[in-house]
């Protein structure tokens, strides 16, 4: 064992037992965070406009911060970039973290110096804690790869600004600096297909140990190394042995990634944003992520059902459920306030808070009043999968049909690029929508009523998701197509290409 991973079991064992302190009075730290957050920003102008002074309870601070979206704070965030200061946070951010929003354009999500924590030692943090379950930790003497966006950065308002991903580039340890893959000048290539041909010439001769980034382009890296070597990937890297991916559900990506690989390995499931380092995967055994409650965001949470009501119900920690769906709201040491993630959220355990991803709050289809969410679609694909086990799916999304050219009802289209399809194709979507029916009773309900018929499946030629990335200029990086949709937008975008 290398220095490195001898080093690293003490201060795994050392991190675990801070998270155990925090967790065992996890109300206790959400409630310490929120009376800090206020009281550090009560001089700043957002504070004094919603009188910060005054609060003192929960309840206070509920009729005092409204539930915000970007654009709500857009007047404040525009203050930012023209180089104010004390405006959502004392001084000035540290970064501005560039993201595509779906309404606003380009989003600039204030890091500062104080929140920039909770990206990187989050992201240590579940390294680590994987360390302290498994004792194994011989990886990180070996090459690690993350693939991400570039990590050069321009400055907005006298703030450096960049993509999350370029960010956090910056503030890899030292230690693992001379482990770390690709080389700068690789990753600052923003062309992606030509980024990853230069990837693979720096990789393909080394011990690779720990590969991390979002499956699909992960996904995209093995196929062009098989194709190149002909050979497996744990033929390629035989000392890889763990994966850390984030960013969309594994699983409809899970066979096809490990039969590339040629083998099963260890992996790190994280929670990150812009918005903030908000969750990690801290056991190979348990189900759902731990929620990171002592790293300065105070969590709210609103039941789905709830969300779009003129004065909806917020939840602090300590009042939520297991089993139901809600949306995350944000507060934290960056200035966001009142901030509407978009992404709903279950608690699987509260002895710790444990949550699974579900979806997109506005990623549904209701346009029929089905309100089908991302995590029952990616449950129903997953049902007919394990049905089919030769099915190989490389990317997938969903869009209401209302109007179809041959007439009829209308009904749900699943466009699926396949890497390998069914041998049985009218059974494998018959399962998919079976299962769908067993899921959503409003679905059942609109099918038995002859208001919709039964799901149509169109396979995509190989290459429609990449195509279509690449004519939007979004490939590659931490950019991934939406899993449904209630519009037809994107659907149509992908026929249109398929059919090119």
């Amino acid at each position: 064992m290398g220095i490195k991973a001898l080093l690293s079991e003490p201060l795994a064992r050392y991190i675990v037992q801070q998270q155990k302190e925090w967790i065992s009075k996890s109300i206790e730290v959400q409630e310490k965070w929120r009376k800090d957050l206020v009281k550090k920003s009560s001089e700043t102008s957002f504070g004094k406009d919603h009188f910060f002074k005054d609060i003192q309870s929960y309840s206070d601070f509920k009729e005092a911060v409204p539930v915000h979206d970007y654009e709500d704070l857009g007047n404040y965030i525009g203050r930012v970039k023209n180089g104010e200061k004390d405006v959502l946070w004392p001084g000035k951010p540290l970064y501005f973290a560039k993201t595509s929003g779906t309404t606003s354009g380009t989003k600039y999500i204030p890091i500062s110096k104080d929140s920039i924590s909770n990206h990187i030692n989050s992201a240590r943090n579940a390294i680590l804690t994987y360390i302290a379950e498994t004792g194994k930790a011989q990886f990180l003497d070996n090459k690690l790869i993350f693939l991400s966006g570039s990590p050069e950065l321009t400055e907005t308002g006298g703030v450096l600004t960049g993509r999350l991903s370029g960010i956090s580039n910056h503030h890899v340890p030292g230690y693992l600096r001379s482990n770390q893959m690709p080389s700068y000048a690789t990753n600052c290539i923003e062309d992606w297909e030509t980024k990853l041909d230069k990837i693979i010439d720096e990789t393909l001769d080394q011990p690779m140990s720990l590969i991390s980034g979002i499956p699909p382009w992960v996904q995209m890296y093995f196929d062009k190394i098989i194709e190149r070597t002909g050979k497996k990937i744990k033929d390629v890297f035989p000392e890889f042995s763990l994966f850390i991916y984030g960013g969309v559900n594994f699983e409809p990506y899970r066979a096809k990634l490990y039969e590339s690989i040629g083998k099963r390995i260890d992996s790190i499931e994280l929670y990150p944003a812009s918005e903030g380092f908000f969750a990690y995967q801290d056991s190979q055994h348990d189900e759902g992520l731990l929620l990171l409650l002592n790293t300065g965001i105070f969590y709210e949470f609103i039941p789905v059902e709830n969300f779009f009501d003129e004065k909806p119900v917020r939840l602090s920690i300590g009042e939520v459920e297991i089993g139901k769906n809600y949306a995350v709201i944000v507060n934290n040491n960056a200035g966001l306030w009142g901030y509407s993630l978009g992404d709903t959220i279950r608690f699987v355990s509260i002895k710790p808070y444990k949550i699974l991803v579900t979806g997109r709050i506005k990623h549904f289809i209701s346009a029929f009043g089905e309100h089908v969410i991302g995590e029952e679609i990616e449950n129903a694909l997953r049902y007919a999968m394990e049905r089919h086990p030769e099915v190989e799916v490389i990317e997938f999304t969903v869009a209401p049909m209302v109007n179809s050219e041959s007439g009829g009802l209308p009904y749900h289209e699943w466009l699926v690029e396949f890497a390998v399809q069914p041998n049985n194709f009218e059974q494998f979507v018959a399962d998919i929508d079976r299962r769908l029916t067993e899921l959503n009773i409003y679905y059942l309900d609109l099918i038995k009523g002859n208001i919709l018929r039964t799901l149509e499946l169109v396979p995509l030629r190989k290459n429609t998701f990449i195509d279509y990335m690449r004519a939007n200029g979004k490939l590659g990086g931490q950019n991934k197509v939406p899993r449904l949709s209630n519009d037809r937008k994107i659907a149509d975008e992908l026929i249109k290409i398929n059919r090119s």
